[in-house]
């Protein structure tokens, strides 16, 4: 199973941000998941689409890769804090304050889905079928409740 990620460093938002934007295509399959960011009203959502390209990239590039980009999915999609530019703006009557300009490191793993192999069963076992329970009816349900089994349990008692 083939796994690559990619890293965006120093994005100019917060990890808080980014992380809601991440929630939405993990888990999903790489196509579906840059559907979902190119219609996503987020400025992260772009930059988080080309981390997800480059991601897919580094797979292509691994040795073993199947080559079929319909089985990758995103394993793995996280926003952590980079550093923070800490700014001053004037404030009135001679103070500052503080303003901080937050950065994030964005994180993109995709994996290869495994291939399910089915097994085939030779021409004799493929007519047979697993046997399964048999469904009761109505009146034999009925015979089955509580009250059913102690008046059974009694009539046994006597014979």
């Amino acid at each position: 199973m083939i796994e690559a990620r990619a890293t965006a460093k120093g994005v100019r938002t917060s990890a808080q941000k980014a992380g809601l934007v991440c929630e939405l295509i993990r888990g999903k399959g790489v196509n579906q998941a840059l559907a979902t960011l190119q219609f996503t009203r987020k400025t992260i959502a772009r930059e988080l689409a080309k981390v997800l390209r480059s991601a897919v990239a580094n797979a292509q590039l691994k040795e073993g890769f199947g080559g079929d980009i319909e089985r990758l999915y995103v394993s793995a999609c996280f926003a952590n804090q980079g550093q923070s530019m800490k700014r001053v703006r004037p404030a009135p009557m001679g103070r500052a304050f503080r303003v901080v300009k937050r950065t994030a490191h964005l994180t993109v793993q995709v994996a290869e889905r495994p291939l399910k192999i089915v097994r085939v069963a030779p021409e004799g076992e493929a007519a047979a079928k697993p046997a399964r329970a048999r469904k009761t009816s109505g009146a034999a349900k009925a015979a089955t409740t509580a009250g059913a089994k102690k008046t059974a349990k009694k009539a046994a008692a006597r014979t």
